[in-house]
């Protein structure tokens, strides 16, 4: 089993082709590619969290059947983090679960999940990560806090082993000492 992440799919929304630069000639085209990502890689034994933003929030009947029937084909056991985008009818949708925030562990590294960016969360002096969206491209994150968004990973979902790389190469956040003063950042999973 396979956990994967991602989020800020935004399907069927057309103009977050042009608010965030996506290489889509329509949201058709957008879709098909992410769907097949999630198809390619997600197993039905996995579990693949979305961290927000899964679809148009403002949709019609017939977006809404689009989206319901993209849901649908998606493997594995779907898991919601509710994003500022995602009404009542993409939660009501049959998620195995749906949260505002999610603390799980993961091979051994705990991880925190919510769908914006945080400084600090629970386990952050202990080598846990925050994974989030919300940013889009504008931001990649911080080593212990990173961006899963589509946006930022070529529209594919991404599994622990990708995030801890990347994270190894991005920054210390630059407030890390305010937040957390005396507590040394490190990669390294924690207990």
């Amino acid at each position: 089993m396979t956990t994967w992440f991602t989020a800020d799919l935004h399907l069927s929304h057309e103009n977050i082709i042009s608010f965030c630069n996506r290489p889509f000639p329509d949201a058709a085209t957008m879709d098909a590619r992410m769907i097949a990502e999630l198809q390619v890689r997600v197993r039905p034994e996995d579990d693949l969290w979305i961290l927000g933003d899964f679809a148009i929030s403002k949709a019609t009947v017939t977006q809404r059947a689009a989206v319901r029937a993209m849901f649908d084909v998606i493997p594995g056991r779907k898991h919601l983090i509710v994003g500022n985008h995602d009404r009542s009818w993409i939660r009501e949708l049959p998620w195995n679960s749906v949260a505002p925030m999610a603390d799980i562990v993961v091979d051994g590294r705990r991880l925190f999940l919510c769908h914006y960016p945080m400084i600090t969360f629970p386990g952050a002096r202990r080598g846990a990560l925050q994974l989030f969206g919300h940013v889009h491209q504008n931001w990649p994150g911080t080593r212990n806090s990173i961006n899963v968004g589509v946006d930022r990973w070529g529209f594919c979902p991404v599994t622990l082993p990708e995030i801890e790389e990347r994270a190894r190469h991005l920054p210390v956040n630059r407030h890390w000492d305010e937040v957390e003063p005396g507590c040394p950042l490190s990669t390294e999973s924690g207990d």
